[in-house]
């Protein structure tokens, strides 16, 4: 894992866009056994900070069986790749001129094991596990994932509400 965070440091050193990253990151899920190995199975669902600084923030995130997350922005680009399980995207766009910031359903992507994607600093995405058991996922991203100010929307309503990292947390714990 020191090799990985080095090499994510270097790529985000060498280039602040995603590209350098989205190689280190496909690199690994190359071996997603090895990632698992190195990490260790995971147990219990949650958001396990691996390394943070202003530009990079690694996790390990960890998805309950049928946990959904509700439609979300990073305002930052990130990679994702799954060592374990499957993380299923919907893809939401704002939906123009409304006063209420509400989105619509735009695409969507299903990543499994020793797949990954590099999504864009603008985009609007909610996750699902969808399978029974848990889902390992590495998150990369290009910022301070856990102080940056960015939006969810409500799952009922698609209204856009200031993200709430306690109510995220929880939602892992519940």
């Amino acid at each position: 894992m020191e090799q990985f965070v080095a090499d994510c440091r270097t790529a985000v050193d060498q280039d602040a866009s995603h590209k350098s990253v989205a190689e280190v990151v496909d690199r690994a899920m190359r071996d997603p056994a090895g990632v698992t190995q190195a990490l260790g199975e995971p147990t219990e669902s949650g958001i396990f900070p691996i390394y943070k600084s202003g530009d990079l923030t690694i996790v390990n995130v960890v998805w309950k069986p049928g946990m959904t997350i509700m439609p979300h922005n990073h305002e930052m680009w990130a990679v994702i790749g799954i060592y374990g399980g499957r993380e299923d995207n919907i893809f939401w766009r704002r939906v123009a001129d409304d006063p209420h910031g509400r989105i619509e359903a735009a695409g969507a992507r299903a990543l499994s094991t020793g797949e990954y994607a590099p999504l864009g600093k603008d985009l609007i995405h909610s996750v699902t596990n969808p399978i029974p058991k848990l889902t390992g996922a590495i998150h990369v991203y290009g910022g301070d994932f856990f102080e940056a100010e960015r939006s969810e929307w409500d799952p009922e309503n698609l209204t856009e509400h200031a993200y709430d990292m306690s109510k995220v947390r929880a939602l892992f714990e519940g």
